[in-house]
């Protein structure tokens, strides 16, 4: 195999023999290092919707950051020269496109991979990067299962790769000092925080199977998920409301939220206590194949009683707080609370109407971090200057962070579909299962469709 450069300080990507997705290829000879101000080539795998994002970020970095948009990969050929001419269109080198993700891995000229796939992918993509030496840019949520998020983190680890999970929220200044604020006492100690996803949304109708479309290569796009004739209403963006592909909005806006609350609780570990309902309301359910709730409740408990509210409304709402927030936070402490909505952010001392603290000035909104790459292209800088350092610690969501974050959403979907409140071992983070609950425990991970398999040994 090619020698390739590498981005770290010291070290070595991995040992030899680990085969990558049991192609053959290995890690082997992924050890040279390179200065830390040489070029980083960086391929997008996913460029449909989110990917748009990834695309953005990268060619305004171009020039500031000494990167190449080398590639750019998805498994529907249709929307690769559009992509191309959106990136030509921003100043930036033709890039290289291939719909076969695992060419990409093997290109030994690729320093880093961008992930903008659909939630069941994420996992194997970002390990199947690590075992090939590259380091990795994943979405929300960071897995599609709780055990995949483990395995992450090993992989992360084993290979020393930096993985930065995309919650955005991370790196804009405005929640980074809303956060600190918490932490320091500013409404005393916080004893609840409320997530907020009011997102409305129609019924996408039904549709019979059919064959995929000629430029989509359906096998590779349905990956580890079960295998199923294609239906077009469940391909592409409608997988988020399907459980083998999807999260549901509690998992897809979600994340970003709930990451928010975790952070200002300032807790690193998982609730012990977890209990979510809902379903699908104002949708006719036999004229949509949504599988997902539009509308769901969630609560969280901690080991030291310390609570996490979340609730998603997937139809028409009110907003909340004085703010007007349809995406946010609100955080309740024993001397007041705090409000945030995208970089915007208020406190209030207990009674008073009037806030007394918050940010100067308004941050953006978090639609903006979810659909656009305006907003966020700090978190992408972050995770190229930490490429280059070769310091976990100098990610704003190393893979750790994106995990215990998007433990909660999917925690509270297995609530949600199994109807009832769960124990959890949460406050042993080593132990990541229910108490005596053999059902609830197989929904930690799922059935894998060979080849397309997160390993137990990474």
């Amino acid at each position: 195999m090619t020698k390739r450069r590498e981005f770290i300080k010291k070290g070595i990507a991995g040992t030899g023999g680990v085969a990558i997705g049991g192609l053959g290829f290995t890690a082997k000879s992924y050890a040279s290092i390179v200065g830390a101000n040489e070029r980083i080539n960086i391929a997008v795998v996913g460029i449909r919707g989110r990917g748009q994002a990834h695309i953005s970020a990268y060619c305004k970095l171009r020039d500031s950051h000494n990167i190449v948009l080398n590639t750019l990969c998805d498994v529907d050929e249709e929307v690769l020269q559009t992509r191309v001419n959106m990136v030509v269109e921003n100043g930036c080198e033709k890039p290289v496109t291939e719909w076969d993700m695992q060419k990409v891995l093997a290109d030994p000229d690729i320093h880093a991979i961008s992930f903008a796939t659909p939630n069941h992918w994420h996992a194997l993509g970002a390990i199947w990067a690590c075992q090939a030496g590259k380091h990795v840019y994943v979405e929300k949520p960071a897995m599609h299962n709780i055990r995949e998020g483990r395995k992450m983190i090993e992989a992360a680890r084993k290979y020393d790769r930096r993985m930065q999970v995309g919650f955005q929220n991370r790196s804009i200044s405005n929640v980074m000092e809303a956060m600190k604020f918490l932490h320091d006492g500013g409404i005393g100690k916080v004893y609840m925080a409320r997530g907020l996803c009011i997102k409305p949304r129609d019924s996408f109708g039904i549709a019979k199977d059919s064959d995929p479309p000629s430029s989509l290569h359906y096998d590779q796009w349905l990956g580890p998920a079960t295998w199923r004739s294609y239906n077009e209403k469940r391909a592409h963006y409608n997988w988020h409301w399907f459980w083998d592909t999807g999260n549901g909005d509690t998992g897809n806006q979600g994340p970003h939220q709930f990451d928010i609350a975790r952070w200002g609780l300032n807790k690193n570990e998982h609730p012990i206590s977890i209990y979510s309902a809902g379903g699908i309301y104002g949708i006719d359910p036999d004229e949509c194949a949504q599988e997902t709730p539009n509308t769901q409740n969630s609560v969280f408990k901690y080991k030291d009683g310390t609570i996490l509210e979340f609730e998603t409304r997937g139809r028409y709402s009110n907003a909340e707080s004085s703010l007007s927030t349809r995406i946010g936070n609100v955080f309740y402490g024993a001397e007041g609370y705090l409000e945030i909505d995208g970089g915007t952010w208020k406190a209030f001392r207990k009674r008073e109407e009037e806030p007394f603290s918050g940010s100067q000035e308004a941050g953006g909104s978090n639609d903006d971090i979810s659909l656009t790459g305006g907003s966020d292209t700090s978190h992408f800088s972050n995770f190229i200057d930490a490429v280059r350092s070769g310091k976990d610690a100098d990610l704003h969501c190393d893979i750790r962070e994106g995990f215990f974050s998007t433990a909660l959403p999917l925690l509270a979907n297995i609530s949600y579909r199994l109807d009832r409140k769960m124990n959890f071992m949460g406050a042993d983070m080593d132990r990541e299962l229910f108490m005596d609950d053999p059902a609830a425990n197989a929904m930690l991970t799922r059935q894998y469709r060979p080849p397309y398999v997160v390993p137990e040994e990474v």
